[in-house]
């Protein structure tokens, strides 16, 4: 299908649909009760560390292919990129359902070969929907994701509470069993949704401006259409180093949460005898999905009306505050389910905003390989978050109670809130005016050697 001007908005829905097959990482929290669960209880016997592993590696691979998908997107058409990243992911669940549940397995195939596949996806309808929608690169950036964070609400509850109980309980493919014949369902279906979002992954036209949207004078960000850095300027920025420390803190918090909250509501709860505590912690994982989603719309159409530095001190304020009342709010069904749709909602906000912070400091051209080196700070975060949480976890037994989740918390905090403090330095650095100058003459001048008569 060729996309045209009037039916733009396809871009998004297929956006949309990738992102909710991709969003499948952010549902792993489900898969941490059986797999932690002892092999004598019909477990795998994995430790809280082990399974963290899987999480946190899928994460960093994530965001290494990311930086890889920007360049191919130079080479390779936008459709067969994402479709090939789809294949990826959705084969490396399928070797994991025929793996056996041995931990190196499931490192490899949903950890390694699922995260490289999310990452070439991931970015194309980033750059195909900033293409399209320079006027709203703010909220277009925001919906092109969105689906990451509301998919995440589907594949939780599909394995764990619909269908009578989940597939873990009651799906058997292949006589294997549920986890196992989970991971193969899963990734059929993935590949199926990633390959028909596919289809509509068109680049706009070169040059393509939108009718009636003047660059110089319809936009909060007048250097937007001017700037274009690669990667390897970029590099050499302040601004980047900037926005690379803002995710890295940012994304620590949120990434944690997502690993441990299901493992800590029912620590919590429990411990205040409630009845249902992981069904209740099922909920507000849920939750903490949908509300994942909606803050990368709601915040990135924000930043189109406050701007980018103002809108990312706001989302980072809030979630210092909320990470630190998490543990005291998580001791009750109500508190844990409101904790858990407020950190969702801020953390789905760095998903919105920093691709179109990346965009507009250094250019949409190469948004898709710029941001790519950004967002390896999430997949660092991806690392020390949920290994942080799960060491803590496995190191449960010197503390009293539950006493021990606060020390992951209030370094999730203090993280957001040195995170907050460095937006007052984002500023756009004087090399980006520079750098299109520079390159601007040199334009003129190879014109001129050319064509002598234009001189």
């Amino acid at each position: 299908m060729k996309i045209t001007f009037k039916n733009r908005w396809l871009v998004i829905v297929g956006g949309m649909l990738i992102q909710l097959c991709l969003g499948i990482i952010y549902a792993w929290s489900v898969f941490t009760i059986p797999l932690s669960t002892s092999i004598e209880d019909g477990g795998r016997g994995f430790t809280a560390s082990q399974s963290a592993w899987i999480f946190s590696i899928g994460l960093f691979t994530f965001s290494i292919f990311m930086i890889v998908s920007g360049r191919l997107m130079q080479k390779i058409p936008t459709k067969i990129l994402t479709a090939i990243g789809g294949l990826m992911l959705g084969l490396g669940y399928v070797i994991s359902g025929f793996s056996g549940g041995h931990f190196l397995s499931l490192l490899l195939s949903i950890g390694v070969l699922g995260g490289a596949g999310i990452g070439l996806a991931y970015a194309v309808p980033l750059k195909v929907g900033i293409g399209w929608y320079p006027d709203k690169v703010g909220l277009v950036s925001g919906l092109a994701v969105a689906g990451f964070g509301f998919g995440a609400t589907f594949w939780i509850k599909a394995a764990g509470a619909w269908f009578g109980g989940g597939l873990l309980q009651n799906l058997s493919l292949f006589d294997l069993p549920g986890l196992e014949s989970t991971f193969i369902f899963y990734g059929f279906i993935l590949v199926i949704g990633v390959v028909l979002g596919s289809l509509v992954m068109q680049l706009p036209p070169p040059n393509y401006i939108p009718e009636g949207w003047d660059p110089k004078t319809d936009t909060l960000d007048p250097n937007f259409e001017s700037v274009d850095l690669h990667g390897s300027e970029m590099l050499h920025t302040v601004q980047f180093r900037l926005l690379f420390s803002m995710f890295l803190l940012s994304a620590f918090a949120g990434l944690m949460v997502i690993y441990c909250i299901k493992l800590f509501g029912i620590d919590a709860l429990s411990a205040r005898e409630a009845i249902n505590a992981s069904a209740t912690a099922g909920t507000a994982m849920a939750i903490y999905a949908i509300m994942n989603g909606l803050g990368r719309i709601l915040y990135g159409r924000l930043s189109d009306i406050l701007g980018r530095k103002k809108t990312l001190r706001i989302m980072m304020l809030s979630q210092a505050v909320m990470m630190t009342l998490f543990f005291w709010l998580g001791q009750s069904a109500t508190g844990l389910i409101f904790a858990a749709a407020i950190i969702g909602l801020n953390f789905g906000g760095n998903f919105a905003l920093f691709p179109a912070a990346t965009a507009v400091y250094f250019g949409k051209k190469n948004v898709g390989e710029n941001y790519g080196w950004v967002f390896l700070a999430y997949g660092l975060a991806g690392i020390f978050g949920p290994l942080l949480a799960g060491m803590v976890k496995d190191a449960s037994g010197n503390f009293s109670g539950i006493d021990f989740w606060l020390i992951p918390f209030l370094a999730a905090a203090g993280a957001c809130l040195v995170a907050m403090v460095l937006t007052f330095f984002l500023k756009i650095p004087q090399v980006h005016k520079e750098k299109v100058k520079t390159r601007t003459e040199k334009s003129d001048s190879e014109k001129q050697r050319k064509h002598p008569a234009l001189a």
